[in-house]
C-alpha cells in the first residue's frame, strides 16, 4: 500500500474541481453583485482565513461577504493552493496569499501586505481548526502530548494570534468571528480533542471580547451543525454525525455552509452591534437536544 499513491477519488476531484468552480463563476455573474437587502456593507474590508476549497465554511462567508461589498485577504495554506486560486475569479478585486497560523514569519509577511494593500480592515473571520486524524476517533485520553499541542495551537491559540495583529489595522466598531461546534460542550463521539480545543476557543471568544470592547470590535462564535467540509472529512463515522444531528433537530434538517456565512453576515453588520462575546447557534435547533 504506497503511502505517496493519490487517492482515484481525489484524482477525479482535482479534474473536475476547474470545471465546477467555472460553472459556479457564471452563476455569480447573475446573482454576485445583488446586495443583501440591509446588509450592505460596501467599502468594508475583511481578512478570512480558513479557505481550504469551494465547500469551505470560510469560503462561504467570504463570498458572502464579497457579495455584499466587501472586500477580501484571504490568507491560505500552501497546500491548498490550487484550490484556492480558481475561486479568486468570484471575488471582487480580492488580496491573497499564502499563509499558515504556525508561521511567524509567514504572518508577519501577510500582515505586512494586508495593511500595505488595504491600509485599515474591518472584519477578521477565523475559520481554521486541525487535529491529527488518529485523534479524532478511539478514547480521548490517548491523545499525544504533541497532538494536544498542534490541536490547541491551531484551532484554540490562533484566534489570539491572528487578533493581536489585526487589532492594530482594525477599524473602531469591527468584528471578529470564528467558528465552533457543539462538541466543545458535550461529548460528541470521535469528536475528542477537536472537542477541548473548540472549548479553549469558545473561552478566548470571551475574553478577547472583554479586550477589545472599549473600542467597540465584536467578537463572536458561531457554533455550526455539522457540514461536509474537507475538515470534517477526517473525524471518523462523520456520516452518523450527521444523521442523527438531523433527526434531533426540532427543524428535521441538516444546516450547510450558507446558513453559517448568512449568520457571519449579520455579526459583521451593524445589526449586532450589541451583540459580543458570545457563541451563537445555527444548527436545526440540535442544541437543545443534547446527544
Amino acid at each position: 500500500m504506497g503511502g505517496n499513491k493519490i487517492p482515484l477519488k481525489f484524482r477525479l476531484y482535482m479534474m473536475l474541481y476547474p470545471l465546477r468552480i467555472l460553472m459556479k463563476s457564471l452563476a455569480s455573474n447573475f446573482t454576485g453583485g445583488e446586495k443583501m437587502g440591509n446588509f450592505n456593507l460596501e467599502g468594508k474590508k475583511a481578512i478570512v482565513f480558513g479557505v481550504a476549497n469551494d465547500a469551505s465554511i470560510g469560503w462561504h462567508i467570504a463570498k458572502k461577504l464579497n457579495d455584499s461589498g466587501v472586500r477580501i485577504a484571504l490568507g491560505y495554506q500552501e497546500r491548498a493552493e490550487q484550490l484556492v486560486k480558481p475561486l479568486l475569479s468570484m471575488l471582487n478585486n480580492p488580496f491573497a496569499e499564502k499563509c499558515d497560523v504556525v508561521d511567524d514569519v509567514l504572518l508577519t509577511e501577510f500582515f505586512n501586505k494586508v495593511e500595505k494593500e488595504f491600509g485599515k480592515v474591518d472584519f477578521l473571520i477565523h475559520s481554521i481548526a486541525f487535529a491529527k486524524k488518529e485523534h479524532l476517533q478511539g478514547k480521548y485520553y490517548e491523545v499525544d502530548r504533541r497532538g494536544y499541542q498542534v490541536a490547541q495551537e491551531v484551532s484554540a491559540y490562533s484566534l489570539a494570534e491572528l487578533t493581536r495583529r489585526t487589532a492594530p489595522l482594525m477599524n473602531d466598531n469591527g468584528s471578529i468571528i470564528a467558528m465552533t461546534y457543539y462538541g466543545s460542550e458535550k461529548v460528541t463521539p470521535n469528536y475528542n480533542i477537536m472537542g477541548v480545543a473548540k472549548a479553549a476557543l469558545e473561552s478566548s471568544v470571551r475574553y478577547i471580547a472583554n479586550d477589545l470592547g472599549g473600542k467597540g470590535i465584536r467578537v463572536n462564535a458561531i457554533s455550526a451543525g455539522p457540514i461536509k467540509t474537507l475538515a470534517a472529512s477526517g473525524i471518523s463515522d462523520f456520516d452518523t454525525m450527521l444523521n442523527h444531528s438531523r433527526e434531533k433537530a426540532p427543524l428535521k434538517r441538516n444546516i450547510d455552509a450558507d446558513d453559517v456565512a448568512n449568520l457571519a453576515l449579520f455579526l459583521c453588520s451593524d445589526m449586532s452591534k450589541n451583540i459580543t462575546g458570545q457563541v451563537i447557534y445555527v444548527d436545526a435547533g440540535y442544541s437543545i437536544m443534547g446527544i
